[in-house]
């Protein structure tokens, strides 16, 4: 079946299971709500970003978050998730001139497919809605008798200006260009490039904030504008504009968009739970719809990796993707729900990989290249998790590219360099080394800011030679495949049992001391960790959850560290540890729901025979920390990286290893779910009695059969499911918390 009888096929599913119709009732997108997040507790804000699911054309206000009192003109483009947008669109009525000029808002109401505002004290109102590579603008003027102007500016390019069309180009960096052609329905009387605030006799322009400009007859009370946007060239633009655009009428393409919404949200359909809880989940769920996005246009498709256009020969071209934040939550999400677009990513990394020259697979993929930002290469993982679960990859080309990544290009934090020292070191030795106070760096791999991280690395790559060795040994490679087995237990090397931590060594081996796991390691505990501190990363290695149990002395121990992770005080004021570890934020206790590392945390006592305890915490995090209002969101939502998190747990459970086709169960919100699998299959968890109080699991029965593990496998569920767990009020400590129950690790 071709993938549009697929989606058909897939839509008359959704009518049936759809929750939410009706006449007067809330439809999935109507739960939606892109402000939740839009004030940051510490670093960056969560955008209300407008776009279709993974679409190359995504916009948001040009604000830094919800308290700015202004906007810096209208929006065209966002070409990297969070951090950068392109053009700027400047409609004004008056007098004065300027390039890019801010306004006042009002009255703005965003949903993931529209937004409308009104600007300059009232006196104009927008209303714009999208498509995939298009949208349109509707603006009114309410002032009388004045020139209307509409501006359009390139920070960094060239501008083209006549009366059927504005055109032109921003650079990006490095290779990339992004591209614009946009049209009136209303003539405009003239067509000009604005120099010194004066519209010159000119209609082209090239260089830094060169504007192309649009006059309308005085006392102009309508315009209306559509455009599209390549990263091709600018007739590409004209031609993805025209395919998608037929008219100037923006409500009509609003309710496109609805649409195109709630068949993506109906995936997952729930009952029961409050009006918030539903309003997290599929905001939540909305959010992992940002990345990555697609760049085929008409079959070609623009790629940063060799600054070339490529056919794509049907097969879709994603980038933006930052897999150190993707690869825990957001890859498995998409993986159950739409297994076509995650093959059609990890084909995409393969694509990367070989247009760079070097085979490496990439870590941040972005439309200006990999990045290489984070530490350690774990699309690898994203490989593992889709071999384990029945996906179609080219393992023998991906095996050549992770295996590349890892080896031959440098470990070192944030950089794309070839090996050096600290990879010698490490593939000799099993561990990153740490510096002591005062020892000068002696590997020119290693930035200044981002340091070495020894322990986040050392224990990323274990948990990356994990994954290779299941690539490995998928294909018949035994020698290699019992290496990197071999090399999956590294983080053994950095063991600290006296204190049960993972602690830094020096290249001799000796622990690095004193030491503070709260505090050590400078700004961002970089110089040992990354971005969180020894608490955290005390519980990353999520492949053999069973040896660290063992490590730390078994059971009670584990369940021990675990619970005083989440009582243990900060140690100093919240001024003090926040203004060196700013990502360490939603703290409970030293646990910090706001970094993805700690995603897992909650759901280890499942495998210490203490399930109810992850079913109290999963529950205390999501009402603590992820809550519908502007912050509702505890750290960086990095398009998909936390919020899958609530996704899942939300609905009940979590895959905590990426590469084991196994899920753990937490506690549900709902009393019933039903999701969408990608073969178009139902896997439903009927929660009985489950409330805000009743969040214990009393017992389960799993397609009709007793079940009494906190985990269940991808084959379990692959083909449709039923999961009914009874719920209480009290813990049941027997539930799931037999010796035999704990789910899988690799010892």
């Amino acid at each position: 079946m071709n993938r549009f009888k697929k989606i058909w096929a897939f839509l008359a599913v959704a009518a049936l299971i759809c929750a939410c119709g009706g006449k007067g009732q809330k439809e999935y997108v109507d739960y939606v709500n892109p402000y939740i997040g839009n004030i940051s507790h510490l670093l960056v804000p969560t955008y209300p970003t407008i776009q279709l699911p993974n679409s190359m054309l995504r916009v948001y206000p040009g604000r830094s978050d919800y308290t700015s009192e202004r906007v810096n003109g209208l929006p065209v483009v966002v070409t990297n998730h969070r951090e950068r947008s392109a053009f700027n669109l400047t409609p004004y009525q008056g007098e004065e001139l300027k390039n890019v000029r801010s306004y006042t808002y009002d009255n703005e109401k965003i949903t993931p497919y529209s937004f409308s505002t009104e600007l300059d004290d009232n006196s104009m109102a927008v209303k714009y809605a999208l498509s995939h590579q298009s949208a349109i603008y509707n603006i009114e003027f309410r002032s009388a008798d004045k020139p209307v102007y509409i501006m359009v500016n390139s920070k960094n390019g060239a501008m083209h200006a006549d009366a059927k069309g504005i055109s032109g180009h921003q650079r990006l960096s490095g290779n990339t260009n992004v591209y614009l052609y946009i049209e009136p329905e209303q003539t405009p009387i003239e067509a000009a490039i604005l120099e010194d605030s004066k519209l010159a006799a000119k209609s082209d322009a090239e260089g830094e904030n060169v504007c192309a400009v649009w006059r309308f007859a005085d006392g102009t009370k309508q315009v209306n504008l559509r455009y599209g946007i390549s990263f091709i060239s600018c007739e590409q633009a004209k031609k993805n504009l025209e395919r998608e655009q037929k008219n100037f009428d923006v409500d009509a393409l609003a309710a496109a968009g609805r649409e195109v919404w709630n068949r993506a949200l109906s995936r997952i359909a729930v009952e029961g739970g409050t009006e918030d809880e539903k309003t997290v989940l599929y905001s939540s769920y909305y959010r992992t719809f940002e990345r990555p996005i697609c760049m085929s246009e008409d079959g070609r498709y623009f790629s940063a990796f060799d600054g070339k256009v490529h056919e794509d020969n049907g097969v879709p071209f994603y980038t933006d993707d930052w897999i150190w934040d993707t690869y825990r939550a957001a890859h498995p999400l998409r993986l159950l729900i739409d297994q076509d677009i995650e093959e059609y990513i990890i084909d995409s990394y393969l694509r990367m990989a070989e247009q760079m020259g070097n085979m490496w697979m990439p870590t941040f993929p972005e439309v200006i290249g990999d990045t290489r930002r984070m530490n350690s290469n774990h699309a690898v993982v994203t490989v593992a998790d889709a071999l384990a679960k029945g996906l179609k990859v080219d393992l023998e080309k991906a095996y050549e590219a992770c295996r590349k990544g890892i080896e031959e290009k440098t470990l070192a934090p944030w950089n794309s360099a070839p090996a050096g020292w600290i990879d010698s070191f490490y593939h000799a030795k099993g561990y990153i080394p740490a510096l002591r106070k005062g020892e000068p760096e002696n590997d020119p791999n290693v930035t200044p800011w981002e340091k070495r991280q020894p322990i986040a690395v050392t224990l990323g790559t274990a948990y990356d030679q994990w994954c290779l060795h299941l690539l490995a040994k998928a294909l018949g490679k035994d020698e290699e495949a019992a290496y990197y087995l071999k090399c999956a237990r590294n983080y053994r090397n950095v063991f600290n049992p006296e204190t049960s931590f993972f602690h830094p060594k020096d290249k001799d081996g000796n622990w690095i001391e004193p030491f503070d796991y709260r505090f050590s390691g400078g700004m961002g505990a970089r110089e040992f960790y990354g971005e969180n501190n020894g608490w955290v990363y005390r519980w990353d290695v999520p492949h053999n959850v069973a040896d660290l149990v063992a490590l730390m002395g078994g059971k009670e121990k584990f369940v021990a560290n675990l619970d005083q992770t989440f009582s243990e005080p900060l140690g100093m004021s919240k001024f003090i540890f926040y203004s060196q570890l700013p990502d360490h934020t939603g703290n409970v206790g030293q646990f910090s729901m706001a970094n993805e590392p700690s995603l897992h945390i909650p759901y280890l006592y499942n495998y210490a025979g203490a399930p109810w305890k992850t079913q109290k915490r999963i529950r205390q995090m999501l009402k603590t920390w992820f809550r519908n209002d502007l912050m509702g969101i505890p750290g960086d939502e990095d398009g998909g990286g936390m919020t899958s998190f609530v996704v899942f747990s939300s609905l009940g459970f979590y895959p905590v290893t990426p590469g084991s086709a196994s899920y753990n169960i937490g506690s549900p919100l709902f009393t019933n779910a039903k999701i969408t699998l990608s073969n178009g299959k139902i896997f439903e968890i009927e929660a009985v009695n489950a409330s805000t109080e009743n969040k214990y699991i009393q017992s389960a029965t799993l397609n009709g059969q007793e079940w009494n593990k906190p985990w269940f496998s991808h084959d379990d569920i692959k083909d449709g499911a039923k999961l009914v767990l009874i719920m209480g009020d009290k813990p049941n400590k027997e539930w799931g918390s037999a010796d035999g129950a704990v789910p899988p690790s690799i010892d």
